[in-house]
């Protein structure tokens, strides 16, 4: 699909309120100075806060825009009713927050018991509070969709469209399938694709861009000799693929990897 200007100032919002939880989030636990078990309390007093408002931020711009979306593909406008403790806090996990919320502590000391310095034990830490945040945003993304998708009839069903400068393999074969709106959840850790809605008058079936599938599998290929269509015997959260030229097709790197230009990475042929 291509996307809009709608899809992009969407996108951009919601990167907004990302970029503003984990930055906020992530300076409190910075400035913790221990991080023992009598501080799990009180980083949580303070960032628990912070991720339900940004939560609540991303429902009310995912319902906005999917509401501008239902506008277009049905002819008519469509008010919808997000109900916040649904695509919020423990709602997404069925776990409570302040258990999520300690696994970064764990990861800490879970270091520091294996002899680790303290500064690579934080890092441990840092890091996976860092995709628990950003899971737990992209779930109320996916869960918000999900319930407003259920509040218009002429839906079909989602899709899932890739928009970071850098996209993992898993990703953009999911961007090649059709769900169903019970079926939407991140795709992975940290996931962030744009989710969007389609009106139909039949099933596609569940692939909705063969072509842009095998081209995909075809790069992988070409690069590590092999490629799975499940996307289990290899980790393609790791493989990045981006189609941003139409005539190159897809440009195959690694996670951790940036590169420029043609001539940086191995082009399939």
């Amino acid at each position: 699909m291509t996307l809009t200007r709608r899809d992009l100032q969407y996108d951009a919002a919601v990167r907004n309120v990302w970029t503003s939880v984990l930055g906020r989030v992530g300076t409190t636990w910075k400035r913790l100075g221990s991080w023992r078990g009598s501080d799990v309390a009180k980083f949580q007093r303070t960032a628990l806060p912070i991720l339900a408002g940004g939560q609540r931020q991303v429902a009310t711009l995912t319902a906005t825009y999917l509401e501008q979306l239902y506008a277009e593909i049905a002819g008519r406008p469509s008010r919808v009713d997000v109900d916040m403790s649904r695509v919020t806090g423990r709602a997404l996990r069925g776990v409570d927050p302040s258990d999520v919320y300690e696994r970064p502590f764990k990861d800490v000391w879970t270091a520091l018991s294996q002899d680790e310095p303290l500064d690579v034990a934080l890092e441990r830490g840092a890091s996976r509070l860092d995709t628990l945040l950003k899971t737990d945003l992209q779930l109320t993304r996916t869960h918000t969709a999900r319930d407003v998708a259920d509040q218009q009839p002429q839906v079909s069903y989602t899709v899932r469209e890739p928009i970071g400068e850098y996209n993992c393999a898993l990703c953009l074969i999911a961007s090649t399938q059709r769900y169903r709106k019970k079926d939407l959840l991140p795709i992975h850790p940290g996931c962030d694709c744009l989710v969007k809605i389609v009106r139909s008058d039949y099933d596609p079936g569940q692939v909705v861009d063969e072509a842009r599938l095998q081209a995909i599998h075809d790069a992988v290929a070409a690069e590590l000799g092999d490629y799975d269509r499940s996307g289990r015997a290899i980790d393609y959260r790791k493989v990045i693929v981006t189609n941003d030229h139409g005539e190159i097709g897809p440009l195959l790197g690694f996670a951790g990897q940036h590169f420029t230009s043609r001539t940086d990475i191995n082009i399939p042929t």
